[in-house]
Parts: structure tokens; C-alpha cells; sequence
């Protein structure tokens, strides 16, 4: 499977020759169905109020529906033209632009379990430091309590927790790290994106990520280590650094929490607003909830749902690029194709919101059907699967290709 462009190796460096066009909750994106806004959620904590002011700025503003990324932040989509001000001025009540010059590079995934103060110091720091407003917003921070899940998210700045008060720093998807006091995490994650740009701008190439740097300037951990301690801060360089892992949560109750999967990572104000109490958003478009009882309508609470397996892009009518209606394609083949999943539906090549690692299945969306890049039986399974549900009758792979 070919690797996200974020992804790219450094032995084929990127070259940007534009500035970062990504969407914020001020910087709109226009889309095909309206204005897109993304909201940036760090760690995916929100209170009562905050997730209120969202639904109400989805009914008021956009098209009754949010959106699930897969950093856990949240895109209100069909927005009028001429919003701006007034959603601005509803999501600045409730403290979701605390920080307008940096709202953009507030990108922070957290893993379910990681205390809630290590995101608030990270985001602080963050937001304090002026030259950090120059990180792109595709840059990617992860708090990992030490269990691995949030760090296999192909972050640009890792802080993996270890046992006796240690956080380990990586950069990018290096095999070295450095180690910190967990009372300096906060700092050393502000230090590692300023370590980045410093090596941005010597390269010239205008990287957006940490392994889109060219390898003469790719960050090295015992430079890294160094400036580390010129600042005042103990730090030890580690050549083999632990690279744990861990599954995501499924749907389900875990302990004194519920995780409720949104199937394609989109749902209406309805369904938000039945989710009780504080949110926590998670990168694979789910939401853990305070109350295990909660059973909101039309979402996932119990494990073993085909819809763990199963993402798409935007697709049409939203995207004028793609080349089909993928969720209408994925939610049609759902319930029907088991075998090949996991399963992510793209409308064009650029494949945008493809999970992480090598296990998903591609459908892409081509002019004459989706490509599908899988072994004869998932693809035999999949063209049946999509015949039915269009009632087509089960023909010879006939809306797929290779």
C-alpha cells in the first residue's frame, strides 16, 4: 500500500511551494457543499458548554451535522458564506480560541487514559510561544500514557509516558529519543516544534513535517538532547528508544467509561446532543462518555460492529474532487462485506483521511469504478457486496477494478 504523502521518506524530501492552506475555525475552507470549519479540540477534551456551543454552531451556521477527524477535532461543514464573525465570536465564549493567532497548530492527540493536565501544559505552552504560530497545521503532537496507541498515529512530536515520572521525546518516526521529567514534558514538546523550524528554515524546502525534512537536516536526537539541556532542563539521549503499541478502544464499556464509535465519523446535533456530560473526542472517530448507559440512536456502543473497520473520505456531493459518493458506497456495503474489511473509501487518489499503518484495504474512486487494491477474494466479496446493495445483479466485479 503506498504511504499517506505525510508520510513520505526522507530519502525523497518534500518541497513545498506554497504556505500551509489548512482549515481553521477562522481560516474557512470553501467546499462544494458550503464553508468548512475546523475546530481544534486538543487532547479531545470538552466540557458541557463547549460541546453545546458546537451543536450550536452546526444548527445555526452549517448543515446540522459535525464531523469526527482523525486527530480528534471536529468540522462543521455547510456553513453560509459570511459566518465568520459570529461563529468566531460563539466558539470564543466557551474557550474553544483561546488562542486565535495559534489556533490552527493546536494539534494534540492524546491517548483515552492520559490525565488531562499534560495536554492543558502542552497546549499552554504551546500557545504562549510566538514562533510556534509558524508550525503548520498539519504538524502533529501525541500525549501517550506509555500503552503506544496515540503514538502509532505518525506524529511529528511524541511524548510517550514511562514508569518513574519519565516522559521519552521522539521526533518524527526516529528510532532515538530523549528522556524528560514528566514536569518538563510540556516544555520539551515546545522545544522539539522550535527545533523543528530552526531545521525548516535551514533546509528551505518549507516542510510542514518533521519526516518531510531532506536528510541533511533531519533532527537528530542527540542535537536534540543537547539543546535540551542548554535551556535547563535534564535530559538523556536514548539510541533505541521503546516503540510500544496498543489497539484503540473498541466500542464498548471500559472500566467507569463508554466508547461510542461514530460510524464515518459523522453525526447529526440529534445524536451529539445525546451524548451526556464531558466529551472526549479520540482520533479514530469515537467519544468516550462518563455515562455507560448512554445509548444514543443511529451510534455504535457495543463491540464487533462492522463499522470498526469501515472509513471514507468526504466524498460527493461535499468534495469537488471525488469522484463518487463514497459513504454512500461504505454505509450501502456495511452490513453486507465482512471478509476484506478493514476497509477505507477515497474519492481520488489523494486518499485524504486514510488511517494509519498498512492493514486497511483501498477503495479508490476512479472514472470507470473504484480500484481495489486487495487479494482476489476482497475484491470478489467487495464487488458483490456493492451489486447488491445497488441492485445490481452479482456480475463479474462490476463497480470494481484493479
Amino acid at each position: 500500500m503506498p504511504q499517506p504523502p505525510s508520510a513520505a521518506s526522507r530519502d525523497e524530501p518534500v518541497i513545498r511551494e506554497r504556505g500551509d492552506a489548512c482549515p481553521g475555525a477562522l481560516r474557512l475552507h470553501a467546499a462544494d457543499d458550503g464553508y468548512l470549519a475546523r475546530v481544534r479540540i486538543p487532547g479531545g477534551l470538552l466540557d458541557a458548554a463547549q460541546a453545546a456551543a458546537l451543536a450550536e454552531a452546526a444548527d445555526r451556521f452549517g448543515d446540522g451535522y459535525l464531523e469526527l477527524t482523525s486527530r480528534g477535532n471536529v468540522q462543521l461543514r455547510g456553513l453560509a458564506d459570511g459566518c465568520g464573525g459570529g461563529l468566531a465570536e460563539l466558539l470564543g465564549a466557551v474557550g474553544l480560541l483561546p488562542w486565535p493567532s495559534h489556533e490552527r497548530i493546536r494539534n494534540i492527540v492524546a491517548g483515552p487514559m492520559v490525565d488531562p493536565a499534560s495536554v492543558r501544559a502542552l497546549d499552554a505552552a504551546l500557545c504562549a510561544e510566538p514562533k510556534a504560530a509558524a508550525l503548520s497545521g498539519r504538524f502533529l503532537f501525541a500525549v501517550d500514557d506509555g500503552r503506544g496507541d496515540v503514538a502509532a498515529l505518525d506524529p511529528d512530536v511524541t511524548l510517550l509516558a514511562q514508569p518513574g515520572g519519565r516522559v521519552l521525546v521522539r521526533l518524527g518516526s526516529a528510532p532515538d529519543a530523549v528522556e524528560v521529567a514528566a514536569a518538563d514534558a510540556a516544555r520539551a514538546g515546545l522545544e522539539a516544534a522550535l527545533h523543528f523550524l530552526d531545521a525548516a528554515a535551514a533546509a528551505g524546502t518549507r516542510a510542514w513535517r518533521v519526516d518531510e525534512l531532506p536528510h541533511e537536516h533531519s533532527l537528530e536526537g542527540s542535537e536534540f538532547a543537547d539543546r535540551l539541556v542548554a535551556r535547563g532542563m535534564r535530559a538523556r539521549y536514548v539510541a533505541d528508544a521503546p516503540r510500544p503499541y496498543a489497539d484503540p478502544p473498541a466500542a464498548g464499556v471500559h472500566g467507569d467509561a463508554l466508547c461510542v464509535l461514530i460510524p464515518l465519523g459523522r453525526l447529526s446535533t440529534a445524536q451529539w446532543r445525546e451524548l451526556p456530560g464531558e466529551l472526549r473526542i479520540t482520533p479514530w472517530r469515537s467519544i468516550l462518555v462518563t455515562d455507560t448507559t448512554a445509548r444514543p440512536a443511529g451510534l455504535v456502543t457495543s463491540p464487533d460492529s462492522p463499522w470498526e473497520s469501515v472509513t471514507a473520505c468526504t466524498g460527493r456531493p461535499g468534495c469537488a474532487k471525488s469522484l463518487a459518493d463514497v459513504r454512500a458506497d461504505a454505509r450501502a456495503v456495511a452490513e453486507r462485506a465482512r471478509g476484506p474489511l478493514p476497509v477505507h473509501w477515497s474519492g481520488c487518489e489523494r486518499r485524504c483521511g486514510h488511517p494509519r499503518g498498512t492493514a486497511w484495504v483501498d477503495l479508490v474512486a476512479t472514472p470507470d469504478g473504484y480500484r481495489l487494491g486487495a487479494d482476489p477474494v476482497a475484491r470478489h466479496e467487495l464487488a458483490a457486496a456493492l451489486a447488491a446493495a445497488r441492485n445490481q445483479p452479482p456480475v463479474s466485479e462490476p463497480a470494481v477494478k484493479k
